[in-house]
């Protein structure tokens, strides 16, 4: 009797599937059976892209979005891991930060284009002759454009835990591994969550150059949203050009309504602060998930599993702890690590001045740098502009999570609206009006970068404690007094972030802004984007590395003189805690 008792017992336990089980279950199947069907296609041979070529009926349209949305989603999860490790790596190592900081800036400059004309025939040599080949070189340049600023994001949350949760680990002698997952991670979520929404957004911007893939004459193009803008420009379609938009649009709310605002409501509670904050972001799928009963169940070996994963003892490797508090580092080991990046460096300098010198002359260089200074003086001027609109707007959106919740679809549509569709409009105005190309040419490069400002402000406007929002107005804090004593300081290593970011994404998108067509017209602006994208039409290969190195300089240059300094002030001055 007892055993039978048992038994029923556990049968009365064991979770009854209701109504959000069969919803759920739904949701779950039907992205499953999307992902297994655009798994399949990279399975088939090149030859296959060429009997069912790209074409502008707009009933293909889902399957494009499908496609491109596969390849944006995959790109997001290499993205991911990149940042785990590398903003870790930067954050823990000093050593290791001199190298990978400056590093990082430099691959944020690197244009699309540069980083294609490198990969495609490494990525097209593992896979030869199918398409699965060509899907992984698209892969990865969407990834260079997802990849940095969620890795600056997480740097800069990493260096910037407050004093009091840093000792609070210590004193419960966390390794360094419980540490990153329990402490780390999730103090750096709601800045990381922002910056991944502005990623997907930003791959949306570049998914036109990344979908049609050229290999000495022969170009592969992808079926997919970015090739089919393409094509609608070639033929200056504009009813497909909004057709692409309406389908861009439907896409983002799709994975808004159910991803990135279900990890925005559950991450929430990471937020730092020692009181509870007045509205916390809702998302109708994460209730559908915390009702269901079955499912829930299901995924409980899952969190098990996770916590295990999260609580393993593994010290970091010596040369990624943080430095003891007692003593110096010790200057013979610093030096032997600055004369290996100084000859490292150095050689890598020879061989590109022994390949350019042979190829280009001294006119070249002088050539290149001034269009380099043309295009730094644009990004200035737009960075500042952006900066003055921005700023109010994002403090304004974070401090009200409701209102975030409403604009958070249009944001990411906003953000990922590339610049080629904006070409008919000012192309023709251009034209019509007779105005210079070399000034209205230029929003374009601002474009989609200017939301890695709005993004970062509103993330650290969501992340600002509440406690001292309530300290601020116990003090009777208004005006321009509070936003120069209270919410300026609160963001202003997230306002850093975003204007690293969105100075090397207008950079590389000066590439894409400063030579615009719409048919068989075209404008160019001078500047070093229209050098490189000159260059890589033409095939002159040493021209395209002279720009992508000039435009690495002065990225380089720029961080280190402008941005640089400004984060380690708020690093040193308004760290919370």
């Amino acid at each position: 009797m007892r055993l039978q008792d048992i038994r029923i017992a556990v049968l009365n336990q064991a979770p009854r599937p209701n109504v959000w089980d069969l919803v759920a279950l739904i949701l779950v199947i039907g992205a499953m059976v999307l992902i297994v069907y655009g798994g399949e296609q990279t399975t088939l041979p090149l030859s296959a892209l060429d009997t069912a070529p790209v074409a502008l009926d707009p009933v293909h349209l889902p399957y494009y979005a499908l496609r491109t949305t596969m390849r944006m989603l995959l790109a997001m999860a290499c993205s991911l891991v990149f940042t785990f490790v590398y903003a870790a790596i930067a954050a823990k190592s000093r050593r290791a930060e001199m190298v990978l900081i400056p590093l990082l800036d430099i691959l944020q400059s690197v244009p699309i284009l540069g980083f294609l004309t490198f990969t495609v025939v490494f990525f097209l040599n593992l896979f030869p002759g199918k398409v699965l080949g060509a899907e992984l070189a698209c892969v990865f340049a969407i990834f260079t454009s997802q990849a940095w600023n969620m890795t600056f994001s997480m740097y800069q949350s990493m260096r910037n835990v407050p004093k009091d949760l840093d000792d609070a680990s210590q004193s419960f002698h966390l390794s360094g591994w419980q540490r990153f997952w329990r402490l780390d991670v999730p103090f750096a979520m709601p800045g990381l969550i922002w910056n991944a929404m502005m990623s997907m957004s930003g791959g949306w911007f570049f998914v036109v150059a990344s979908e049609a893939i050229t290999v000495g004459n022969t170009t592969i193009t992808l079926p997919g949203v970015g090739s089919y803008v393409a094509l609608a420009i070639e033929k200056r379609d504009l009813a497909a050009i909004g057709y692409a938009i309406l389908t861009m649009l439907a896409v983002i709310i799709a994975y808004d309504q159910l991803l990135f605002r279900p990890i925005v409501a559950w991450a929430d509670k990471f937020r730092f602060e020692q009181t509870a904050s007045g509205e916390a972001p809702s998302s109708w799928v994460l209730d559908l998930f915390r009702r269901t009963r079955a499912l829930r169940a299901l995924t409980l070996p899952f969190a098990g599993l996770n916590r295990a994963f999260s609580n393993l003892d593994i010290e970091w490797p010596k040369s990624l702890r943080l430095p003891a508090k007692s003593g110096p580092p010790s200057r013979l080991v610093d030096a032997l690590w600055f004369l290996v990046i100084g000859v490292g460096t150095g050689y890598a300098a020879y061989r590109a001045y022994t390949y350019l010198s042979a190829n280009l002359a001294l006119s070249d260089l002088y050539g290149a740098v001034g269009d380099g200074l043309i295009t730094l003086l644009r990004v200035i001027v737009l960075i500042a502009l952006a900066t003055l609109i921005w700023v109010p707007v994002g403090v304004w959106i974070g401090l009200r999570p409701k209102l975030a919740e409403r604009v958070q679809p249009l944001a990411q549509f906003l953000a990922a609206f590339p610049a080629n569709l904006a070409f008919p409009v000012f192309v023709l105005l251009i034209v019509h009006y007779r105005l210079s190309a070399n000034i209205w040419l230029s929003p374009l490069m601002i474009l989609g970068t200017q939301w890695y400002i709005l993004f970062n402000v509103i993330a650290g406007a969501s992340a600002f404690p509440s406690d001292l929002r309530e300290a601020a107005s116990s003090l009777h804090l208004q005006g321009w007094r509070w936003w120069i004593k209270v919410i300026l300081p609160g963001i202003f290593p997230y306002y850093i972030t975003g204007a690293i970011t969105a100075s090397g994404g207008s950079w590389n998108a000066s590439i894409v802004a400063e030579v615009a067509s719409w048919g068989d017209t075209h404008l160019s602006a001078t500047g070093l984007g229209a050098y490189i994208a000159k260059a890589t039409e033409a095939g002159d290969f040493p021209r395209v590395v002279l720009g992508i190195a000039v435009m690495c300089v002065l990225v380089t240059l720029f961080n280190r003189l402008v941005w640089r300094p400004l984060y380690a002030f708020g690093e040193r001055r308004l760290r919370l805690g």
